[in-house]
C-alpha cells in the first residue's frame, strides 16, 4: 500500500468541523440585493468606478502624450529649427528664459505687426520655455544644451545673467555656420516699423550705438570713436549678421574676449564690453555698419530726451527699453509710453495670451 494511504487527511481551516450538527439558533440573514442600503452602496461603487477610473486612465494617457511631445522637442536641433523657420535665408532670433516670457510676447506682437513673425526663432534657455513656446507655436523654439537655471538668469550683474548672455555669440556663430543671415534682438525691444529696409548694402555686421549724445541725422555709419573706457559703446542687443567670414570672425573674437574676462564677484562682467573689444580690435578685418541713431535709438535717449523724440518723430524703428533695471520698472516704462502691448493685444501674438 502506498505511503499516501497512510497519511492523515489534511485539515481545511475553512471547512465545517461539525458537518452534521444543527445550525446555530440565530443564523445570519442571507445577503439580499433587494435591500435598499445594499443597492445604494452598489450604485455608489459603480459611479466611482465609472467616473474616476476612466478619468485616471485619461490623465495617464494625456501625461503620456505630453511626455512624448516634450521628448520630441528635446531632440529638436538648431539645424532643424533654422531650416523650418528661415525665410529667404534669414532668421530673427532671441534668447529667452522663462521669466522673460511676457517680454517675448510683447516683442512678438510688435514683430507680427510688421509681418515678420514667421521667421522668428526663440532660443529657449530652459525646458519650460522650450515646451511652452512649442506647445503654442510648434517648431519656433529650440534649446541648445545645456539648459540654464531659469530663475538665476534674469538679474543683471549676476553670474546667472552672465551665463545667459555669454551664450549669445555662440548661438549666432552656429547659425552663421549653417549659412543663414540672422538678426538678434533682446526681447525688451518693440518694433515700430520694419527694420529690414535699413540693412542696406552687404556688410558683415550691423549694430547700434548705446551712447545717448545726439548724432546728426546724416551721421557716419563707421564704427564710432573709442570712448573713455578705451573701447566703443556699441549695443550687443540688436545685431544683424550675414554668413560671411568677417561676421564669423567677430563672433569668434567675441567668444574669446569673454573667456579672457569671466564673471567674478569683484568684477561683474557682461557680454557687451567683450563685443566692443571684438569690434575694436578686428575692425580692419570685417565690414562693419552702424545703423542710424534716429531709427534705432538707445533707451537712454528715447525715454529721456523728449525734445529729440519730437524732432525725430516718425523715424523710430526699434525701441530698446534699456538704461533701466528690473522687470517691473521696464514694464511700467513701456506702459507709460504705450508700448506694453500684451494686456490688450495678446491675440496678435503667435503665442496668444501666456
Amino acid at each position: 500500500m502506498s505511503a499516501f494511504l497512510h497519511q492523515r487527511p489534511l485539515h481545511n481551516p475553512f471547512s465545517d468541523p461539525h458537518p452534521l450538527s444543527q445550525p446555530p439558533s440565530n443564523p445570519r440573514k442571507p445577503f439580499s440585493y433587494s435591500n435598499p442600503i445594499t443597492l445604494l452602496v452598489l450604485l455608489c461603487l459603480l459611479i466611482i468606478m465609472g467616473v474616476f477610473l476612466p478619468w485616471t486612465s485619461m490623465q495617464q494617457g494625456l501625461f503620456s502624450i505630453t511626455n512624448k511631445s516634450q521628448l520630441k522637442w528635446r531632440d529638436y536641433t538648431l539645424a532643424q529649427a533654422a531650416a523650418f523657420v528661415a525665410q529667404n535665408g534669414t532668421l530673427i532670433v532671441c534668447a529667452v528664459s522663462e521669466p522673460y516670457l511676457p517680454f517675448l510676447n510683447n516683442w512678438l506682437i510688435s514683430i507680427a505687426r510688421q509681418k515678420h513673425q514667421d521667421k522668428v526663432l526663440v532660443i529657449a534657455e530652459d525646458y519650460g520655455t522650450l515646451y511652452k513656446v512649442n506647445e503654442r507655436w510648434p517648431g519656433h523654439a529650440v534649446l541648445i544644451p545645456p539648459a540654464l537655471d531659469a530663475k538665476a538668469a534674469h538679474k543683471f550683474g549676476s553670474q546667472g545673467f552672465f551665463n545667459f548672455t555669454s551664450r549669445r555669440p555662440r548661438h549666432l556663430l552656429n547659425i552663421l555656420e549653417l549659412g543663414y543671415s540672422v538678426m538678434y534682438n533682446d526681447v525688451d525691444m518693440v518694433w515700430l516699423a520694419d527694420p529690414f529696409p535699413y540693412l542696406v548694402g552687404n556688410h558683415d555686421v550691423y549694430f547700434t550705438d548705446d551712447m545717448t549724445p545726439v548724432k546728426p541725422l546724416n551721421h557716419s555709419h563707421d564704427l564710432p570713436p573709442i570712448g573713455k573706457k578705451g573701447r566703443t559703446y556699441i549695443c550687443s542687443c540688436m545685431i544683424f549678421l550675414h554668413p560671411t567670414s568677417g561676421a564669423k570672425l567677430i563672433m569668434k573674437k567675441w567668444i574669446e574676449e569673454m573667456q579672457q574676462e569671466p564673471w567674478s564677484r569683484a568684477k561683474k562682467a557682461n557680454d557687451q564690453p567683450a563685443f566692443n573689444w571684438a569690434l575694436d580690435k578686428n575692425a580692419a578685418q570685417a565690414d562693419l555698419y552702424l545703423l542710424p541713431q534716429a531709427a534705432f535709438p538707445t533707451g537712454g535717449l528715447y525715454f529721456k530726451n523728449k525734445t529729440w523724440v519730437k524732432e525725430t518723430k516718425g523715424m523710430h524703428v526699434i525701441i530698446h527699453n534699456n538704461y533701466i533695471l528690473g522687470f517691473e520698472k521696464k514694464i511700467k516704462r513701456f506702459h507709460d509710453y504705450d508700448l506694453w502691448l500684451v494686456d490688450d493685444h495678446a491675440d496678435e501674438s503667435p503665442l496668444g495670451r501666456i
